[in-house]
């Protein structure tokens, strides 16, 4: 292989995509690792509902980080954020960071959650099993819930909350707020059995 073929498949041209692995059976499908050196799609992946697992999962992180106050529509702002993230993640576990987000979207996506139900006029709570895209979908909306709170109205960079959360989150941390978020919707879930 050149090294111009190497560096294609390289993240942000550090970061190999070849040696990330997904663990959990159900995400495989819908955590996308296509190689590519800067993940910006320009949009081809928004015709369909389900084509946006297709997607670099970098890139559907950085996407949600775009949806709070301070970074809408600041893609390069919202890159940069997790670059920098990634950057601390690999200094402070020695692992490449693109597998810590693998392993926290896994961690962080809920297995179970709550509809409602009517009979008779009368709402009732349903447990049912999460389709494996929504735990994906929501995974990255608790993270980029959770970066926001940490970094609102704080002296710590948004970089560095990104980089804790995420660290936090693949370990599997109750005191990650994003898996908290998650067992408290599980144990809803299973109250409503």
């Amino acid at each position: 292989m050149t090294d111009a073929e190497t560096s294609s498949r390289l993240l942000f041209n550090k970061w190999d995509l070849g040696e990330v692995q997904v663990t959990d059976p159900s995400l495989v499908r819908y955590i996308s690792l296509n190689p590519v050196i800067v993940p910006h799609s320009t949009g081809k992946f928004t015709r369909q509902e389900f084509n946006k697992a297709n997607m670099l999962i970098v890139e559907r992180l950085i996407n949600r980080l775009m949806k709070s106050e301070m970074n809408t529509g600041n893609k390069q702002l919202a890159t940069r954020i997790v670059r920098d993230a990634f950057e601390t993640i690999h200094k402070k576990t020695k692992k490449n960071p693109v597998q810590v987000l693998v392993e926290a979207i896994a961690n962080t996506g809920q297995r179970e959650e709550t509809v409602r139900l009517k009979y008779g006029g009368i709402n009732v709570p349903k447990s049912v099993d999460t389709a494996p895209i929504r735990r994906v979908n929501t995974s990255l909306f608790f993270i980029s819930e959770a970066v926001n709170k940490a970094a609102h109205k704080s002296k710590k960079p948004v970089a560095a909350c990104l980089a804790d959360e995420l660290i936090a989150a693949s370990k599997g941390d109750v005191k990650a707020y994003s898996v908290n978020k998650k067992e408290e919707r599980e144990r809803i879930a299973k109250s409503a059995r």
